[in-house]
Parts: structure tokens; C-alpha cells; sequence
């Protein structure tokens, strides 16, 4: 139960009880009303707004109003005490049993705490890594790969019905410079079959971008399907077929480092067959009889000028009817579309695929096309699609405080593998929300791997593995029946009394509202800071109960007693477990 939102409603109750007495106007709009936790937790538990926005519409005093809503809300279950406090807030304190019926609430839900309706099934697409397939992904791409997953889990767990795409950026000089790049390398790996100087005398001619020894692998494997029918013929016959060969080859790369890294896709779609099915003309045509295309002369850039600059007629798409800042091309001077042009239909694709709800997982390099994205949107659906982007900032490798920068298989950049192979997938999954999306993040391997408080991984995956160690010794001090979920369900939860059992309950009620606040805002980092605030708590009432015997978990003189901290304990667990699931880190109950 997310309890804020059932404290909302029971305003919502309240007005439209006294509405119906004469005593409030009818209808009135009750989506301002906030309902938190209060600044200062001395204040209570629950504070409300709800008598400053009503007071004007209900033609009240706000502290008037404020008394008259407290009156009533102090009859509702769980409510101790309800004060007015400034000019009219509402501040709640709730009972003792209305969180102990929490924690009770948490065993019986188990890691399906927290699960929310609020997505009311709406259909949400989350687009994410999307690389281009011309090498092995790198650390940033993993960074996009870990936001967009654990937000499609997150999303997922408040109810939406959530859809992971990968899109292949397939029809684009990118892929043409890889087919180069991949010939080379099957001339190469002909060895003897062809005059020993054609590589050479290629690689003179035309070349090759990308230089990096994974494909190797591919020329040879070229080779071995091609023999030497391609040697020596001209461009236009060997280019699409060893694109083709080489694209599918850094496809098969590409998801095996995702799975490595945990993550899969629902869809995954080829740019080429969106372009090849005439995707892009028919969007085009269907901006152009909306009158949003147009042939026109753009202003030179601003600043240094291009040397390739010059002024000529184009076709423009009117973005900033959009909320653009310039209007933007879709054609090239060669006559094939921009990348812009073809990204239109691309989302204009997944909305008519039944998703008015787009996220896009960027890196930070692409900063600048945010807007122009989400104005094409807007025209290309006429309002009926939401675009969010999330740009991923970069990520600074660093080994005890030195920069790591070179990857001897990638040759310029350290691959996403390597640091899987090095760390492991949970310590990346979980090191990579540890900051926002938008802000830089250091990734120190010595720092990460450490068993340390300061480590947050190893801090939230201790405590999981503390609790399973503490009901573990209880079973072995007084029996597995003591550990059951029938005796652990069945305990006298009223026997927790210390103030700090109490905040870890408070902490773990809470869990439901981070739930779906995250999802509202498509922060999936929040999760990783609410596992650690929680943990802390945990390893602090440990500590507690190590430094006083009266406060230990397990007491075999006291069953009572020991059956309800227990219950503590396993909630604690189930709660952490329900957290490292969104953000796809396995909930371990020993730690090496």
C-alpha cells in the first residue's frame, strides 16, 4: 500500500462527505493536494497541503479550513494525532499499529512488495543501447544499457505494460565503413589464396575505419563461407553482402555482451527494412500534406563556419512549430535522407505499434537532438505520442585513482566485456545507478570490488546476506520451525518496541511510494539510493543489537521475541530482494 496515496484519497472521501453535508463546494479539483512525508520528521509521519489549495475554491480560511479536515481525519483508522501547523498544513502522526500492520503487509506480499497498478496497463516503449553495429559495445553503452533496463523493470513493477526495444542502425555510411573495414580483414584471412599484396594494396586505396582486432574473427569467418569469390571485385559487388554478413556478425557480438550484462529485448528493429519498405518516404509525405515540409535556405551555423559549408536550398522540416530551435533537414545533398529523417519514421513506427508512451536511453553525445526528436513527435503523431529522453552521461574509468583508457581489442576504448569479465554483472548493474542518468560517473575498479561500507554494492548485498545469516543461526539455535512463514506471519509483532525496529518499518512502508514516484519520473536511480538509505538502517540496528544483548535478533529464552524481530528480518530481506530485482541484481544470501 503506497500509504500517501491512501491518505490522498481518504481527503478526496472526506471533501466530498462534507460536500454532500453543504459544508464544502462540490467537485472540487483535488489534484494539487500533496501528500509526503514532512520536512522535519519530528513534525509527525504524513503532512498534507490539502487545506492551502482547497481554502480558495472552498471560500475558506486555509487554517479553518485546515481544523475542519484534521477533525476528520483523526477518526480515520491509524491516525493518532492530526495538527495544523503554519498557515494550514496538515501534519498526521500515525500509531504504532498502523506500522506494525505494514510490516505484516510486507511478509504476506513477499518481493511483490511495492507492485503497483498505477500504469493502469498504459503501453510504454523503452528504447535503449540501440549502438551502432560496428564493434563491441563500450562502458557508456553499458551505462545506457543498465538505465534502460532497470526503467523498463521499474515501469514494469508499477503496472505498465512495458516493451524493451533495440534499434539496429543499419542503412547508414556507418555500416558501409564496417563492410570496408570487415573486406580488409577476409582479405587478410584469404592469406595465399590471393596474391599476397591485395590486402595491402586495399587497405592503400580504401582505408579501413575501424581497425579493431575483433574483426578478425569476422574476416576469417567471411572467408570461410565466401572462399575467395569476393577477392578482387569491384566495390559495388562484395559491399552488400559483406555488410550484411558483417552486421549480423556485430549483432551476435552486441547481445552476447548484453546477456552478459543481464539484458534482453522484446523487439529488436533494422533501420534498413524500415528504409527498404519505404518508411520513410510514406512519413515524409504524410508531414508534407500537414504542411511541415518545405524547401528553404538554412542560416549558416553559429560560430566557426564548416569548410564544407554552403548556402543551398533543402528539405526542411518546420521544427520549431515544435518547440524547436531551428528547423532541421532531411535530406542530404547526395539525395539520401538524414538520420533525422529516417528516426521520424522510426517513432512514428512504434506509435502506430500502440505506444503513446516513448523513452529513449541516449548518451550525452546526442544532447543536441533532444529537441528536435521530441518536436518531430509531436507533429508526426499530432500530440498523440509522449517522447522523454534520458541522456546518459559519461563514464570515467579508473583503477586506484588512474585513468584506464585503452582496450587492446577495441583499440580505442575500454569494452563493455572487459569490465563484466573483471567485476562481474552485479557490481556493474548496481555501481551504474549509483549517480543520475545526467550526471558524470567515476567507475574506480579497485573501489567497486572492495568489501567495503563505501562500496554500495557490497553494502546492500551484505545486508541481504546479513538477514539470511540471522534467520540461518536462529535455525540452528531453536529449530526451522522458528524461521517458517507460518510462525514468522504468526508473530506478536507488538513485541518491537525500540525506536529504531519502528524506523526500519517506517523506511520499509515507504517502498511503494519510491515505487511509483521513480516510475512517474523515469528515475531508476532512486531505487539504488533507497536500497542503501535502507540498508543503513539495517546494519544499524545489527550494530545495536551486537552492543546490547537486549536488542539482538535472536533470543532463544524469548520465543515471542524472537519470532517477531525475525519477522523484522525476513521483511528486511524481502524488501531488498523486491529493490536489486528492478535493478536486475541477484539478491545473494553469502557473500565470498
Amino acid at each position: 500500500m503506497n500509504l500517501y496515496r491512501y491518505f490522498h484519497g481518504r481527503i478526496v472521501e472526506i471533501c466530498a462527505a462534507l460536500a454532500a453535508d453543504g459544508r464544502l463546494p462540490p467537485d472540487l479539483d483535488a489534484s494539487r493536494i500533496a501528500v509526503e512525508p514532512p520536512r522535519e520528521a519530528a513534525h509527525g509521519d504524513v503532512a498534507t497541503n490539502a487545506a492551502l489549495v482547497l481554502a480558495g475554491p472552498a471560500k475558506s480560511k486555509p487554517r479553518a479550513l485546515a481544523t475542519l479536515l484534521a477533525g476528520h481525519l483523526l477518526s480515520t483508522d491509524g491516525v493518532e494525532t492530526a495538527e495544523v501547523a503554519g498557515p494550514g498544513f496538515i501534519n498526521l502522526r500515525l500509531s504504532k499499529a498502523f506500522w506494525l500492520a505494514r510490516l505484516a503487509e510486507i511478509l504476506k506480499a513477499g518481493v511483490a512488495y511495492g507492485d503497483s497498478t498505477m500504469g493502469a496497463g498504459h503501453k510504454v516503449n523503452v528504447e535503449y543501447v540501440s549502438a551502432n553495429p560496428t564493434g563491441p559495445l563500450h562502458v557508456g553503452h553499458g551505462r545506457g544499457a543498465v538505465v534502460g533496463d532497470a526503467l523498463a523493470s521499474l515501469l514494469t513493477k508499477a503496472g505498465f505494460a512495458v516493451t524493451r526495444e533495440y534499434y539496429v542502425n543499419d542503412a547508414g555510411g556507418q555500416v558501409d565503413k564496417l563492410a570496408r573495414a570487415a573486406y580488409w580483414r577476409y582479405l587478410q584471412a584469404l592469406g595465399d589464396r590471393v596474391a599476397p599484396d591485395v590486402a595491402e594494396r586495399y587497405v592503400a586505396e580504401t582505408p579501413p575505419e575501424y581497425g579493431g582486432d575483433y574483426l578478425i574473427a569476422v574476416g576469417e569467418a567471411l572467408a570461410d563461407r565466401q572462399g575467395a569469390g569476393l577477392a578482387g571485385r569491384p566495390e559495388e559487388q562484395w559491399l552488400a553482402p559483406v555488410r550484411a554478413f558483417a552486421v549480423g556478425e556485430m549483432m551476435a557480438l552486441i547481445e552476447d555482451d548484453l546477456k552478459a550484462l543481464g539484458v534482453v529485448f522484446d523487439v529488436v528493429s533494422s533501420e534498413r527494412a524500415l528504409v527498404e519498405a519505404g518508411g520513410v518516404e510514406a512519413t515524409l509525405r504524410t508531414l508534407e500534406e500537414r504542411g511541415l515540409i518545405y524547401t528553404g535556405v538554412l542560416e549558416p551555423p553559429k560560430g566557426k563556419l564548416p569548410d564544407d559549408w554552403e548556402p543551398r536550398p533543402q528539405t526542411l522540416f518546420r521544427s520549431t512549430g515544435f518547440g524547436d530551435d531551428v528547423d532541421r533537414p532531411l535530406q542530404k545533398s547526395d539525395g539520401s535522407w538524414t538520420y533525422f529523417a529516417s528516426d521520424i519514421a522510426y517513432h512514428l513506427d512504434k506509435y502506430r505499434r500502440g505506444f503513446p508512451i516513448l523513452i529513449d536511453v541516449w548518451g550525452a553525445d546526442h544532447g543536441g537532438y533532444v529537441k528536435r526528436m521530441q518536436a518531430a513527435v509531436k507533429a508526426v503523431t499530432e500530440g498523440g505520442a509522449e517522447l522523454d529522453v534520458k541522456l546518459c552521461q559519461m563514464v570515467n574509468l579508473l583503477d586506484a585513482g588512474q585513468p584506464v583508457r585503452m582496450s587492446k581489442r577495441a583499440g580505442t576504448y575500454v569494452t563493455l566485456r572487459e569490465v563484466l569479465d573483471r567485476v562481474g554483472r552485479d557490481v556493474f548493474r548496481f555501481i551504474m545507478l549509483t549517480r543520475r542518468n545526467d550526471a558524470p560517473l567515476e567507475f574506480d575498479f579497485e573501489k567497486v570490488t572492495e568489501q567495503s561500507r563505501e562500496n554500495p554494492v557490497f553494502y546492500v548485498q551484505y545486508a541481504h546476506a546479513r538477514c539470511h545469516s540471522v534467520i540461518r543461526h536462529a535455525a540452528g539455535e531453536m529449530g526451522a520451525n522458528v524461521t517458517s512463514d507460518a510462525a514468522l506471519a504468526a508473530a506478536d509483532l507488538a513485541r518491537l518496541t525500540d525506536p529504531a525496529e519502528l524506523d526500519l518499518i517506517k523506511a520499509m512502508a515507504a517502498w511503494p511510494r519510491l515505487v511509483e514516484g521513480a516510475a512517474e519520473a523515469h528515475e531508476p536511480h532512486r531505487i539504488a539510493f533507497y536500497l542503501q538509505d535502507l540498508a543503513g538502517l539495517f546494519h544499524l540496528l545489527w550494530t545495536k543489537g551486537k552492543d546490547d544483548a537486549e536488542l539482538r535478533f535472536v533470543t532463544p529464552a524469548d520465543r515471542p521475541l524472537t519470532l517477531a524481530r525475525l519477522a523484522l528480518v525476513r521483511a528486511v530481506q524481502v524488501v531488498l530482494a523486491s529493490g536489486l530485482k528492478v535493478i536486475g541484481v541477484e539478491p545473494v544470501e553469502e557473500l565470498r
